[in-house]
């Protein structure tokens, strides 16, 4: 796969930063565009304010009404980690402020797919709620919202997704991408959304006099911002201000230890300090074992694991959920396998490949086609779509994209163009679902694969891995690592650190499957460092410089703390 190193430019006016600011993160906020200094102040007080958010009212009156009447609330989550936190958000809300009949419902993904169906709506029916509400789902459930109608069922819609043409008929939908919403951050997980709700009926309440009328405390609803914060980054959406604001205030939740015990324990399993929680560690050590739940098993286990207050209880439930992610690692790496074999048997080289990849294998497990096209697209740097069966024919597709291509909006122009193929769909810019007749499959792969070559040119193909510029040799430091590593949160749309350049290679040496170890040195003199470099193997052995592309990060070991190159690329030159 072709590679390329480019370097940022700043991305605006000169800033007065204040002197307390090193010059190493001068350039690297000006390269993520950062105009002004405050944009870097994290106070809760510069949060979008809640009242922005369209279809606000609507949703809280439900929900007052359904407090005062102490009616039967029923929430209706996603089976991944952002509706994990949605869901338990809500759950420790709403009791929080006093209602006493709530239940919740996750789909199991292999029985009933994602969001508000018909079939789970028929579930919900036999707990006889008089309130739904759906949290990370339901923007696109319009047969399942009529389901509930005729039920004599109120819905109450919360979500995140790009919706389509028709908005289900539902008594109150709060979406900041609901058309002609005013809320300034689009980027909002569903966690996020279902926040910001639960903020806004605090608030109803409080005016109201409830709390005081229930003789119960008001709730402190910062103290749920360590599920807030672990649903925004293990969704990936883009971390704007107003999700740094939410993310930081979580992880300083979680350092202080004032998190729900499930988090401190998914943070144990993953061998992860959570006095020293970072960005990162929700994103590859709390996150995927959260999602093992909902992919091979049911979500439940996973928001139990969220609500619990019991630190054995969670603890045991971690340990449940770290065994379902080493067996999703063992599928994924087994499908992958497969994968690489279909591809190879294509005959073509990287250049010969379909510029939109579809990817179907009889055998492959539907909950983990999403991680699969992830690895792929990786691999080979273009859209890619794994499909899986889920039986009565049809087969499930998960995709994934590069930047450039909105896959949503690509499989709403395949819709558009051959409305036969596509059963239902949806999305966002880099990631998205769909579910097809079998039959229906080389008709769909030729038709995304032509809207693919259509909006891609070659050079969008070439895997672009972009570099803050190069440290100087006194910059390779524990200090500088933790500089950095304190200057976030880092996550999508607001990248950590990426610096590039030649070292001399002192050693290298292959640790577990395909990990190398390595003893660098700058060039321009100094010190060795050590590094490593994930699913990589060992370079020639006549090798004694290289060029590389690599994080500045903390490494701890035995308690010990010293800096550590995290290389995403490196070659021998």
């Amino acid at each position: 796969m072709a590679r390329q190193i480019v370097r940022r430019e700043s991305g605006g006016a000169a800033v007065d930063w204040p002197e307390t600011v090193p010059p190493l993160l001068r350039r690297v906020y000006a390269a993520r565009a950062v105009e002004s200094a405050n944009e870097l102040d994290y106070a809760l007080a510069n949060l979008e304010q809640p009242g922005l958010l369209g279809g606000l009212d609507a949703a809280i009156d439900l929900l007052e009404e359904a407090l005062r009447k102490q009616q039967r609330i029923v929430v209706i989550g996603d089976f991944d980690a952002d509706g994990a936190t949605s869901t338990a958000l809500c759950l420790r809300a709403l009791r929080a402020m006093g209602a006493r009949d709530l239940h919740y419902l996750v789909p199991n993904r292999f029985e009933f797919g994602y969001g508000l169906t018909p079939e789970i709506v028929a579930v919900a029916a036999g707990l006889h709620p008089d309130l739904i509400v759906t949290v990370d789902n339901g923007i696109s459930s319009i047969a399942g919202v009529e389901a509930a109608r005729q039920q004599g069922i109120r819905v109450l819609i919360t979500d995140h997704h790009l919706p389509g043409s028709v908005l289900p008929p539902a008594d109150a939908i709060v979406n900041p991408n609901s058309p002609g919403d005013e809320f300034p951050s689009k980027n909002l997980a569903g966690v996020g959304v279902a926040f910001y709700v639960m903020l806004a009926l605090r608030t109803r309440l409080r005016q109201r006099g409830w709390f005081g009328q229930q003789g119960i405390q008001e709730p402190n609803l910062g103290r749920l911002l360590d599920l807030v914060a672990l649903g925004t980054v293990a969704d990936v959406v883009p971390l704007d201000r107003n999700n740094r604001i939410l993310v930081q205030h979580g992880i300083q939740r979680i350092r202080s230890g004032q998190c729900v015990p499930g988090i401190r324990a998914l943070l144990a399993v993953g061998r992860r300090d959570a006095a020293r929680t970072v960005s990162t560690d929700l994103a590859f050590a709390v996150g995927p074992r959260l999602n093992a739940a909902g992919r091979l098993e049911d979500m439940s286990l996973g928001i139990e694991c969220l609500l619990t207050d019991s630190e054995a209880g969670a603890r045991e439930m971690a340990t449940r959920l770290d065994a379902l992610n080493r067996d999703r690692k063992e599928i994924e790496s087994d499908m992958q396998t497969r994968a690489l074999q279909s591809i190879q048997e294509l005959h073509l080289d990287v250049q010969g490949l379909p510029t939109g990849l579809c990817l179907f294998d009889p055998g492959w497990h539907q909950g983990v086609i999403g991680i699969l096209a992830a690895r792929i697209k990786e691999q080979f740097h273009r859209p890619v779509i794994a499909f899986a069966r889920v039986g009565d024919g049809e087969l499930k597709g998960s995709a994934r994209s590069i930047p450039g291509f909105h896959v949503r909006d690509a499989l709403d122009a395949v819709a558009a163009h051959h409305p036969e193929l596509i059963t239902r769909f949806g999305g966002h810019a880099m990631a998205a679902g769909l579910t097809l007749d079998e039959a229906h499959y080389p008709a769909f792969a030729a038709a995304f694969d032509t809207e693919a070559s259509r909006l891609l040119s070659g050079a969008d193909l070439n895997h672009t891995i972009h570099s803050d510029g190069e440290l100087q040799s006194e910059e390779f430091s524990l200090e500088t690592a933790q500089v950095l590593r304190e200057a976030g949160p880092w996550g999508q749309g607001f990248p950590a650190p990426v610096f590039d350049g030649r070292f001399r290679l002192i050693s290298q040496r292959v640790v577990g499957e395909r990990h190398l170890k390595l003893v660098l040195a700058p060039l321009d003199g100094g010190g060795q460092i050590d590094a490593i470099a994930f699913n990589t193997g060992a370079l020639p052995g006549s090798c004694r410089e290289v060029m590389a592309a690599y994080q500045l990060d903390v490494n701890e070991y035995r308690g010990m703390l010293s800096a550590q190159l995290v290389v995403e690329y490196i070659e021998a030159v």
